[in-house]
Order: structure tokens, then C-alpha cells, then sequence
């Protein structure tokens, strides 16, 4: 086997189980991390940027998103990487909820990181502002140089650090770089506007009328917040049909709408059902863009309509690999488990225990890929979507490493809780129906010794 320097660019969730994958197949591994910490999303932040839309390039970028109440909205048997359960711990401070509070996702991470002693393969407070091809690689894909920059220092007279790898893994997550909703006539509409990565608590919007545009996990957690305290929520989301407003079922002052028509200067919204209101704040539930803005290869891979491609199973550039990976670009899916495969996979490419196909035929799979999507009628903006389409993804990656795919019990219970949160938007995570799908992932924790199983 083939023992690689590799780069891991960020500690969170994707840079950590990749480290360990990497290094448990015999490479070389440095991960740079720009916080003094491990858990990259997962660590929470009370400040927040000082252009609450993230549109403006020089403001000071916060990188959390968590907002201070946050639970996880997926039960902790499925999160957990395979060796490695997620399973509470009965200490104090530790939240040992089945859908615990954020902190406890970190404590998990952290507890992770220290057990397979990944911390001293972290550079901590050390940002990435440059990933390019080495001038001396050949055939695009031998060499790269990463350079560094310490937390703090910036402009001609800092101190940047370089280094070559043979290869870099991109773990630095798509939190971070909003994105907007299009509105016209925003501009000349005098209210306030944020982004929902800017929120943290209710209480700024006490006694106002608040617009969420989005219906996802987290606009309907900020949205039940937020309707404790406002005078009313609307929220208009692309999901609810051209009819007029809907009173909430349970909220006496929550509605539903159809998506947003217009804005205008006199303060209300329209939406395009006709119906309008007069409103105080938007916030812009409305997710992030993929962003690399250390990436010097716009001309072989980009972003477009929130698509990185082309990418070979969401991983690999054809023209780049094995050089070149993403971890954790798909979404609507189990995170913590499809980083823990997809490094697996790249662990073993680089140390060349798996071949990949030729680039020819890495291009054709991602061509034929996107034809599907087409013929289909999916936006491009949901390329990396896998919801229904995971557990082949999944099933595929794992016979590929040539591992055990996921647990029957961690599908279905990843299914029910989808069941659930429908049924009881509410209430899903105090209440369930699968206890038994619990027995079952217990019965397999035990096989594993890292962490207490209760």
C-alpha cells in the first residue's frame, strides 16, 4: 500500500473521521483547523456577523450557525460513526436525551477526537487561504500546495506558511456563506432583514411581525420560538401551495403562505397567492452555498446554482483524483455516518488499495448522473440532495471500501423519525413509536467499548 501526505482542511465532524480513516490506512495526515477547537459547526458562537444577510466579502465571518436552543433533529443512535456510538453519557453537564441539546453533539466530537488521539495531528488557529496544483505535479494530480495563515493575521505582512501534500481532503463544511432569498423591490422595503444563520435567541423580535421565508428544520425551530414572543409569523415557503394564508394548526398567531411575490416601500409583502402584510422582519431561512474560496481551480471544478461539480459520487473531480475529495457535500441524509464511508473510500483510493475508474469514465458517470437529474426535472440546486436515493449511495460506498453497509435498524430508524417529525412537528423529539429499532441499535453498541452504553 501507498502511504500519502495528506491534508485535511477543517475539524469538524467530516475533518475528524477522516483523519482517523486516514490514518488508520497509513498516511500522513496534518489537519488545519482556523478555531482553537474541534467540532466546526458544532460549536456554538453568541456573536454574530455584522451584516446579518452575509453579503457583504469584508465583513468578520462567523462561522457557527447554531442558534442557543438548538436539538439535534435526528435521534443519536443513527449520528454516531459505526465504532463509535453516540450514546448518553450519565455525567454532569451532559444532556442524555434521545434529540439532546447542540453542546451535547460537541462533548461527542471532542470525547471522539481525544479517544483516537486526532488531536495532535490538528494545527489549531491555523486558516487555509490557498489550495492550487503544484507547478511541478504532473498530470494535474501529485502535488498540492496548501498555505496557512494563524488566526488574526492578515494583509501583505503576515506570516503565511507553505506546504506540498500529495493529496487534500475538503472538510470545511457549506455553513457559513448565506443564502438569499430573491425579492424584488427589497431594496426599496424599509424593514429589517436577517439570515438565519445571524439568529441566536427570540427575544429581538418581541411584539413584531416577522416574515420566515423557508420550511425546513430550522425555520420551523425558529419559528416556534420566535411566535412566543412576536405579534405574528408568517411563514411563505415554496412547499405550500398558491392559496390564500393559513392559520398554523396550534399557533394563534402563525401563518402559512405561499412563497413571496414582491416587497414595497410602504413596509408589506406580498405574496404571490395576492394576499399581503405589512412586516417588520425577514429572516431568510432559506440554507447556504457551497464555498471554497481557498480553491485556485475554478476552471476544473466550480460551483454553479449550488452544484460542485463535476464530481465522481459527490467525492472525487475526475480530473483531479485521487489529488482532490469533498467530504460532506450531500445533504438530506445521516452526516456523521455517510463522512465516516465516503472517508473510508478515500482512505483507501489514496493508499491505492482501491482503484477508481479511468477519468473518462468518472466523467461519464457524473454526465450521466446529471442527465438523470434532468430528465427528471430536479433543479440543479439539488444535485447533492440524496434523501430516498441515501441508503443505495450509502450501500454502494460500503461495498466499494469493502466494509459492512449501515445497520438495517439505523435505516428504518432514520425513516421513522421522518414519519414521526411529520406526524408530530411539535413533539417528535420527546415522543416515538420505535422502541424497539432503540433495542436493536443497543444490542449493537455493545459490541463496541469506546463509550458507556446506557
Amino acid at each position: 500500500m501507498i502511504s500519502r501526505k495528506v491534508a485535511v482542511i477543517g475539524a469538524g465532524a467530516a475533518g475528524l473521521v477522516a483523519s482517523r480513516e486516514l490514518r488508520r490506512e497509513g498516511h500522513e495526515v496534518v489537519v488545519f483547523e482556523r478555531s482553537d477547537r474541534v467540532g466546526g459547526i458544532w460549536v456554538y458562537n453568541s456573536n454574530v456577523e455584522s451584516d446579518p444577510l452575509g453579503l457583504d466579502p469584508s465583513r468578520a465571518i462567523i462561522h457557527s450557525s447554531l442558534y442557543e436552543s438548538l436539538r439535534t433533529n435526528l435521534p443519536r443512535e443513527v449520528m454516531g460513526f459505526r465504532d463509535y456510538p453516540f450514546v448518553a453519557q450519565m455525567k454532569d453537564g451532559r444532556d442524555p436525551r434521545r434529540f439532546p441539546h447542540h453542546t451535547e453533539v460537541l462533548h461527542y466530537l471532542e470525547d471522539f477526537a481525544n479517544y483516537f488521539g486526532l488531536i495532535e495531528l490538528i494545527q489549531f488557529e491555523n486558516e487555509v487561504i490557498y489550495v492550487g496544483l503544484s507547478e511541478e505535479g504532473e498530470q494535474l494530480k501529485n502535488s498540492w500546495v496548501v498555505r496557512t495563515r494563524k488566526k488574526g493575521e492578515a494583509g501583505s505582512n503576515s506570516c503565511v506558511a507553505n506546504d506540498v501534500f500529495d493529496a487534500v481532503v475538503v472538510c470545511s463544511g457549506h455553513y457559513t456563506q448565506p443564502n438569499i432569498a430573491e425579492i424584488p423591490g427589497i431594496d426599496a422595503w424599509p424593514g429589517k432583514q436577517l439570515h438565519s444563520h445571524s439568529y441566536r435567541v427570540p427575544e429581538p423580535f418581541s411584539g413584531q411581525v416577522v416574515l420566515l421565508i423557508g420550511n425546513r428544520a430550522s425555520a420551523s425551530d425558529i419559528c416556534n420560538e420566535i411566535s412566543t414572543v412576536a405579534k405574528e409569523v408568517h411563514v411563505a415557503s415554496r412547499s405550500t401551495m398558491n392559496v390564500l394564508p393559513i392559520k398554523r394548526l396550534g399557533n394563534s398567531n402563525v401563518w402559512r403562505h405561499s412563497m413571496v411575490k414582491c416587497a414595497q416601500e410602504d413596509g408589506t409583502v406580498v405574496f404571490s397567492d395576492g394576499s399581503l402584510v405589512r412586516v417588520d422582519v425577514i429572516v431568510h431561512c432559506t440554507g447556504y452555498k457551497y464555498y471554497f474560496p481557498f480553491l485556485e481551480i475554478s476552471d476544473i471544478v466550480s460551483v454553479d446554482d449550488n452544484c460542485v461539480g463535476p464530481l465522481y459520487k459527490h467525492i472525487f473531480p475526475p480530473v483531479l483524483a485521487p489529488g482532490l475529495s469533498f467530504i460532506g457535500i450531500p445533504w438530506m441524509a445521516l452526516p456523521f455516518p455517510i463522512f465516516e464511508l465516503k472517508s473510508k473510500w478515500v482512505a483507501c483510493v489514496l493508499s491505492g488499495r482501491i482503484s477508481l475508474p479511468s477519468k473518462e469514465k468518472m466523467i461519464e458517470d457524473v454526465e450521466a448522473f446529471y442527465l438523470q437529474l434532468k430528465v427528471a426535472a430536479i433543479p440543479k440546486r439539488y444535485t447533492h440532495c440524496l434523501a430516498e436515493n441515501q441508503f443505495d449511495y450509502t450501500d454502494w460506498l460500503a461495498a466499494e471500501s469493502g466494509c459492512q453497509p449501515w445497520e438495517e435498524w439505523r435505516k428504518q430508524m432514520y425513516k421513522e423519525r421522518q414519519r414521526n417529525a411529520t406526524a408530530r412537528p411539535e413533539t417528535y423529539r420527546d415522543e416515538w413509536d420505535d422502541e424497539d429499532l432503540i433495542v436493536q441499535a443497543h444490542g449493537d453498541f455493545g459490541q463496541y467499548s469506546p463509550t458507556e452504553v446506557s
